[in-house]
């Protein structure tokens, strides 16, 4: 899929972009898109369960680096499971959160941002964590605090409240 790394990322001209079978629409947010990929169904479950639905129904602007269901599986196994529990909400919230990170940040702003911190970029996520994103030839990159890095598959999926990244790995905050 095109939009996967930084340039030739414009994706904004089309109606839609694809997302695991739906039309990703721009003028919905980032729930009323969501619920129809099908590679976002733990996303969704676990956005859900974490009470964050209005919060990513709202003006936001935010942008989100959303992993797919095969990111949440590759987790230790029972991690899922363990996190929707709701004893374990603050927890799954503050996951969460760290995917998400405050205003409209597509592929050509990641850019600039990596171009101006000579290769890095440090964003401050809703949680109050920080991504480190760089760029691996084409490819944008995503290292959470831990040091694990996830890569934008599908780049520039634009909301009317913002901007989903779709990342292959779950970005786990101190």
């Amino acid at each position: 899929m095109s939009g996967s790394g930084m340039s030739g990322g414009h994706m904004s001209g089309g109606p839609s972009v694809m997302v695991g079978g739906a039309a990703m629409l721009p003028s919905r947010d980032i729930i009323d898109n969501a619920v129809n990929s099908r590679d976002h169904t733990t996303l969704v479950a676990a956005v859900k369960a974490a009470g964050l639905v209005d919060t990513l129904k709202s003006p936001g602007p935010f942008t989100v680096f959303a992993p797919t269901n095969a990111a949440f599986a590759a987790l230790p196994p029972g991690t899922v499971d363990s996190l929707l529990k709701p004893e374990n909400k603050a927890i799954l919230t503050k996951v969460l959160t760290a995917h998400v990170v405050p205003g409209r940040l597509d592929a050509a702003a990641l850019s600039q941002r990596v171009m101006a911190g000579n290769g890095r970029a440090n964003l401050t996520t809703a949680s109050g964590d920080t991504l480190v994103v760089t760029t691996s030839g084409s490819n944008v990159m995503v290292t959470d605090e831990k040091g694990g890095t996830a890569m934008v598959t599908i780049a520039n999926v634009y909301q009317s409240n913002g901007v989903i990244h779709v990342v292959n790995k779950v970005l786990i905050p101190q």
